[in-house]
């Protein structure tokens, strides 16, 4: 088991409750292993960059936090690929390298292709993309309505009724059929889509039942994509 967490949305009210700031980042994983009774996490993410604080104190937080034990290994989340590349330069002259990026990818949000994967591959950093099926746009679950169930009904926080416009359902429709003609089901493709990537290094799945899990898990029963599959789903997708 590997236990992971991350810091760097609000946590508390006060200039310390939030962002990248050291006393933030020690504070909120302090708060973390009291909650899980833990003396340690296997690895501690920043979440996001801090405009307000300096790139060198946030990366300081990180490696001091693997010096106190509290970590095993650090990583960083959502940082471009300039930032990234700055945030591995200063972690290893601190002799506590990055681990790996967890950014938000999908079918539906490409942008780490637009160098940060590159940048990843040079610097020996793994990726674990979050969000692959896109709050579960890209599963079969819209296809014949909004269930009561689904995160659009029952929350609406990260995804709701105004994202199911009717050519964001055209796209999930056709992907499904190319889904379909490889046997799949779509979640089953859009996982499986993230790891043809070799500088992918595994995919977060959220899951709120335990059988989320192991339906995911089968993605793996068909990871590899022919030429003609991966234009198909390209040009499906640029009609977003």
């Amino acid at each position: 088991m590997i236990i992971s967490s991350k810091a760097g949305y609000k946590m508390w009210d006060g200039p310390y409750g939030e962002w990248g700031s050291k006393k933030y980042l020690v504070s909120s994983l302090d708060q973390s292993l009291k909650r899980m009774k833990l003396d340690y996490v296997d690895i501690f993410y920043h979440h996001r960059p801090d405009p307000e604080t300096p790139l060198e104190e946030t990366m300081a937080a990180l490696s001091l936090i693997v010096q106190q034990g509290k970590a095993l290994y650090v990583g960083i989340s959502n940082y471009q690929a300039e930032d990234a590349e700055k945030a591995f330069k200063i972690l290893n002259n601190m002799g506590t390298p990055c681990l790996i990026h967890q950014p938000k990818y999908s079918m539906f949000e490409r942008w780490v292709e637009d160098g940060l994967l590159n940048v990843l591959e040079e610097n020996g950093v793994g990726c674990i993309p979050f969000s692959p099926l896109a709050q579960g746009l890209l599963t079969d679950k819209y296809l014949n309505g909004i269930p009561a169930d689904s995160r659009v009904a029952t929350s609406g926080v990260f995804l709701n009724e105004s994202n199911l416009t009717p050519q964001t359902l055209s796209i999930i429709a056709a992907l499904n059929e190319v889904a379909k003609s490889r046997n799949q089901k779509l979640a089953h493709m859009a996982i499986a889509w993230l790891l043809k990537d070799e500088r992918v290094t595994s995919v977060l799945i959220g899951a709120s039942k335990p059988e989320q899990i192991t339906d995911s898990i089968k993605a793996l029963d068909n990871i590899v994509f022919s030429k003609e599959e991966l234009e198909k789903i390209n040009s499906i997708l640029s009609a977003k």
